[in-house]
C-alpha cells in the first residue's frame, strides 16, 4: 500500500545489493527483488535458469575443439564471440547489466532463453557451417524447452540481431591473415623444437584486433630477461632441474600438477564454468555475464600472449638448455640430451599463454565472487579433480606446473599471469557493468 515502508525481504535485498556494489562484487544469485531493483523496467517476472547458457557452452566446445579441431589457445577466441553474443541477447531482454558494445534493447515479453540459443546458433553457424547438424540439433533441443508463441518468436529474432552485431564487430579483425614468422635462429631466438619441429602455430593471433581494447599492444610486456642476466640463470637452473623428464627433485605431487594442467585449457575452463554455474544455481543473466566476461578476457589474453611471443621470440627451455654453451652466460651449462617432462608446444616462450589466460579468468572470478572463487577443475589427462577457493592458490599451481613440465621459464609465467589479471580487471571495469 502506498506510504508503507518496504517489506523486510525488500529491505534486506536492497542492503545486500548496495553492499555488494560498494565492494565491487555482485551477488551470485539475485532474488526476484534484487533483480527487479537492478532494472525494474527490464527484468522478467521470473528470470530463467542458466541451462541454455551451459548447454551452448558445451555445444560451442564440441564445435570448435572436436569438429573444427582448432589448435592450442585459439578456441578462446571463438568462445569469446559466442559468449558476447549470448550475453547481449540475454541482458538486452532481462536488463541488469550493460550490453557489450551495443545499445539495443530487446522487445518486452521476449524469451531470453530463446534469444540466447538463437544468438549462439547464429554465431557458430557463421564461422563453422560444417557443424550445422550438431548446431541445429542443439538448437532444436533448446527451443523444445520453451513454450511456442510470441515470446519465443521475439526472443529468436532478438538473438539473431545480437549475433549479427558480434559478427559485424569482428569483420576484418585479422583472423587468418598471412603473418609469417621469419626470425633466424640465434642464441635466445625461438626455433622449432623436437620431437615434431613444428612451425609457429597461428602467428596471426598476435596481430588480431582484441575484443575489449583497441590494440594487441595495449598490454605488451617489456622484453624477457637478458641471456646474460642473473634472473635468466636462475630461471634456467630451475627448469633444467625441476622440469627434466626424469627429474629426481620433482615430487610425485608436482609431476601430477604438471600433467593435470596439460589438459587443453579452453575446454577445461568451460567445463569448470558450467559446473560452477550449476552448483551455485546462477540464473540466465549471471551465467551469461560470467561466461562473457571470462571468455572475452581470455580471448584478449590469448591475443596479447601471441603478440608477445611473436615480438620477443624467446627460445624454449629445451633449446636453451641444449645450446647453453652459446648464450654467453657463465652460470648456465649445456646438456645436449636434456628432455622436458612434457612435449614443448610449437611457439615461442615469452610470455606464458596458459598463465596469462589463468590470470585473466581468476581476476574475473575474484570480482564476481568477492574472492571465494569455488572453481572445480577436472583433468582428462590425470583423471582427477581439484577445487580451488582462492585464485592465489590456482595461479600458484599453474605457474609451477609449466616449470615442472619443462616448457617454461618462471619469469614468462609470472609476467603472463600478471598481465592476464590486468586484462580480467579491464574487462569488468569497462564492460559487463551493472545498469544504473
Amino acid at each position: 500500500m502506498q506510504g508503507q515502508p518496504p517489506s523486510r525481504t525488500v529491505r534486506r535485498s536492497l542492503v545486500v545489493g548496495l553492499t555488494a556494489l560498494a565492494l565491487g562484487a555482485l551477488p551470485w544469485v539475485p532474488t526476484a527483488a534484487t533483480a527487479a531493483t537492478a532494472s525494474p523496467d527490464r527484468a522478467s517476472a521470473r528470470v530463467p535458469g542458466a541451462e541454455v547458457i551451459t548447454d551452448w557452452s558445451e555445444t560451442a566446445a564440441a564445435v570448435v575443439s572436436l569438429d573444427a579441431r582448432r589448435p592450442t589457445a585459439e578456441p578462446f577466441l571463438w568462445y569469446g564471440f559466442v559468449s558476447a553474443a549470448v550475453y547481449n541477447a540475454v541482458v538486452g531482454i532481462e536488463g541488469r547489466y550493460t550490453p557489450y558494445k551495443w545499445h539495443v534493447r530487446g522487445p518486452r515479453g521476449a524469451s531470453s532463453e530463446a534469444a540466447a540459443a538463437a544468438a549462439a546458433r547464429r554465431v557458430l553457424l557463421t564461422y563453422f557451417p560444417a557443424s550445422k547438424a550438431r548446431i541445429d540439433t542443439a538448437y532444436s533441443a533448446s527451443l523444445a524447452r520453451i513454450p511456442d508463441g510470441k515470446a519465443e518468436d521475439r526472443g529468436v529474432r532478438f538473438g539473431e540481431r545480437a549475433a549479427a552485431r558480434i559478427v559485424e564487430l569482428r569483420e576484418n579483425d585479422g583472423r587468418d591473415n598471412p603473418v609469417t614468422y621469419d626470425k633466424k635462429p640465434a642464441p635466445g631466438v625461438w626455433r622449432p623444437t623436437p620431437p615434431g619441429f613444428g612451425p609457429f602455430v597461428n602467428p596471426w593471433l598476435g596481430k588480431l584486433r582484441p575484443m575489449l581494447f583497441d590494440s594487441p599492444d595495449r598490454f605488451m610486456p617489456g622484453p624477457p630477461p637478458a641471456l646474460t642476466s642473473k634472473r635468466y640463470a636462475r630461471d634456467f637452473a630451475e627448469v633444467k632441474s625441476m622440469g627434466a623428464r626424469n627429474s629426481p627433485g620433482r615430487t610425485a605431487r608436482q609431476t601430477e600438477t604438471a600433467r593435470f594442467f596439460s589438459d587443453p585449457l579452453p575446454q577445461q575452463l568451460q567445463a569448470a564454468y558450467r559446473d560452477h554455474t550449476a552448483r551455485h544455481g546462477l540464473d540466465i543473466v549471471e551465467a551469461a555475464r560470467l561466461f562473457a566476461a571470462a571468455n572475452t578476457a581470455s580471448a584478449d589474453a590469448t591475443i596479447t600472449t601471441w603478440n608477445s611471443k611473436f615480438t620477443h621470440a624467446l627460445w624454449r627451455p629445451i633449446t636453451a638448455i641444449r645450446l647453453a654453451d652459446t648464450d654467453g652466460n657463465p652460470a648456465t651449462e649445456a646438456d645436449p640430451s636434456w628432455e622436458p617432462l612434457l612435449t614443448t608446444p610449437p611457439y615461442p616462450e615469452f610470455i606464458g599463454g596458459h598463465c596469462a589466460n589463468d590470470g585473466a579468468v581468476m581476476a574475473v572470478l575474484d570480482r564476481l565472487t568477492g574472492g571465494d572463487i569455488d572453481l572445480r577443475v577436472s583433468s582428462a589427462v590425470t583423471g582427477t579433480t581439484r577445487t580451488y577457493t582462492r585464485s592465489a592458490d590456482y595461479n600458484r599451481d599453474v605457474i609451477n606446473a609449466r616449470i615442472w613440465s619443462g616448457i617454461h621459464f618462471r619469469t614468462a609465467d609470472v609476467v603472463g599471469n600478471r598481465i592476464g589479471r590486468h586484462i580480467g580487471n579491464w574487462a569488468l571495469d569497462r564492460y559487463f557493468t551493472p545498469l544504473p
